[in-house]
C-alpha cells in the first residue's frame, strides 16, 4: 500500500505543482504590480520601430509595429477578401479565387491608398457534410463561415481600423458577407468602426463584356458561369490567375496537349494574355474603388 501511495504521488506530484499559480503570478499580483505590468505593456506598444517599414499592403507580411504605424499614419481601412477552394474543371488549380484575390487585393488596396489587406479567407461556405464533395473542394458550414468573418472583422475593429470592407470572389460567399456586415453595423452603429459589404467587386459580367469588346473571341454569355467549352472557366479568370502564376492554369501542360484556349479564346502567347490581364485588373480595381467610395459617402 505504501508503494502504491508513493507511486501515485510521483504521478500526481508534478501535475499538482503545475496547477498552482507561481509566486507573484497573475492571480497573486498586487494592484501596484498590475499597474506596473500595464505600464510595461503600454511602453512596449508605443516603442519606436527600430527598422524601416516594408512597403506592403498585406498585414501578414508586415510586423506588428508596421501595422500599428500604418494605422497611426491613416491607413484605417481594412479589406477582408473571401475566396475558396473548389473543383474548377481540368485546367485550373482549386484555389482559383484565392489566386485572383492575391492580384486584386494588392491593386485595390494600392488604389485606395489608405488600406491594408487582412489574410485571405481561403475557404468558402458550402456543405462539408454532403454525401459527395467534389475532389479538391473544401468547405466551411455557413455558420462557421459567418463566425470566421465576424471574428476577423471584430479583430480589425479592435486594432484600430475604422472601415472594414468585405468582398468575395465567389458567388456563394456573397450572402454571408452581407449578413455579417449588417449585423455588425446594427451592433456598433458606426462607432468606432463601420462595416461594408461591396457586391460590385463580384462583377464578372462587366469583365466578360470588356473581354469580348476588346478583340478576345470568347464564346460566352455575359451572365453565364460557363462558356462554349462547358466548364467553369473563362478567359478573364485565366488571365488574372496567370498574373499570379501561369502554373495555376497549367499553361505549359495545356500547350503541350494543344488545349491552350478557353471558350474559343487563345491563351497564347502568354505575354499577350498577361498584358490583357493587367487591363482587367485596372477595370475591376476602378469599379471596386468607385463602389467603396460611394458606399462610404452614403454612410456619412
Amino acid at each position: 500500500m505504501k508503494k502504491f501511495v508513493i507511486g501515485m504521488l510521483l504521478i500526481l506530484g508534478p501535475t499538482s505543482v503545475m496547477a498552482q499559480p507561481p509566486a507573484g503570478g497573475r492571480g497573486q499580483q498586487t494592484p501596484e504590480q498590475q499597474a506596473a505590468a500595464a505600464a510595461r505593456r503600454e511602453a512596449e506598444m508605443n516603442a519606436p520601430r527600430p527598422i524601416a517599414a516594408m512597403d506592403s499592403v498585406w498585414m501578414e507580411e508586415l510586423t506588428w509595429m508596421e501595422v500599428r504605424d500604418a494605422i497611426k499614419a491613416g491607413k484605417t481601412t481594412a479589406l477582408i477578401l473571401t475566396g475558396g477552394v473548389e473543383s474548377n474543371g481540368p485546367h485550373l488549380a482549386t484555389g482559383k479565387h484565392n489566386y485572383v484575390l492575391k492580384v486584386m487585393g494588392e491593386a485595390i488596396a494600392r488604389k485606395l491608398g489608405n488600406a491594408l489587406v487582412a489574410p485571405i479567407v481561403t475557404l468558402e461556405p458550402g456543405r462539408p457534410d454532403s454525401n459527395r464533395v467534389a475532389p479538391g473542394s473544401v468547405f466551411l458550414s455557413p455558420e462557421t463561415y459567418e463566425m470566421v468573418l465576424t471574428d476577423m472583422a471584430l479583430s480589425l475593429k479592435s486594432m484600430g481600423f475604422t472601415n472594414v470592407i468585405l468582398m468575395g470572389d465567389s458567388g456563394g460567399n456573397q450572402t454571408g458577407m452581407k449578413t455579417v456586415a449588417d449585423k455588425l453595423n446594427a451592433k456598433f452603429m458606426g462607432n468606432p468602426a463601420r462595416f461594408y459589404f461591396i457586391p460590385e467587386y463580384y462583377d464578372y459580367p462587366s469583365v466578360r463584356k470588356f473581354v469580348q469588346s476588346n478583340g478576345i473571341p470568347e464564346k460566352m454569355e455575359f451572365e453565364a458561369s460557363q462558356g462554349s467549352d462547358n466548364i467553369h472557366e473563362e478567359f478573364g479568370i485565366d488571365a488574372l490567375m496567370m498574373l499570379s502564376d501561369p502554373k495555376t492554369v497549367r499553361i505549359a501542360e495545356r500547350t503541350k496537349a494543344n488545349r491552350a484556349t478557353i471558350n474559343g479564346a487563345p491563351l497564347l502567347p502568354v505575354e499577350k494574355t498577361l498584358a490583357f490581364g493587367k487591363r482587367i485588373v485596372e477595370l475591376r480595381t476602378q469599379l471596386t474603388v468607385d463602389a467603396i467610395k460611394k458606399a462610404m459617402a452614403a454612410a456619412k
